[in-house]
């Protein structure tokens, strides 16, 4: 399944989500990471990552997402278990 990355700006909230919804591979996570920074520096100052639609997340990627975690206005929702787990390997990895 491809990745979807879906923008939902809120005005009110000066906050913009993007939804990820099917795999994330590291292409996909590159991609993601440039999209979020030129919305925090363009559109809103706080991006947030909902991850709930996942379905597969690569080794590769999870340490991209915690990068992307670690950015002051980013925030990350929607982790499940599985990808919690995958991410603080990763960070572990990393280190």
């Amino acid at each position: 399944m491809a990745t979807q990355i879906n923008q939902i700006d809120n005005v009110e909230t000066s906050t913009t989500r993007l939804r990820i919804e099917g795999e994330m591979f590291q292409e996909d996570a590159t991609l993601l990471q440039r999209i979020a920074m030129n919305i925090r520096s363009t559109v809103n100052p706080h991006v947030i990552i909902d991850l709930a639609d996942l379905a597969f997340l690569d080794s590769d990627a999870a340490p991209m997402l915690k990068q992307l975690a670690d950015v002051d206005g980013v925030t990350i929702e929607g982790i499940e278990i599985f990808l919690q787990t995958a991410v603080n390997i990763a960070e572990r990895h990393h280190e």
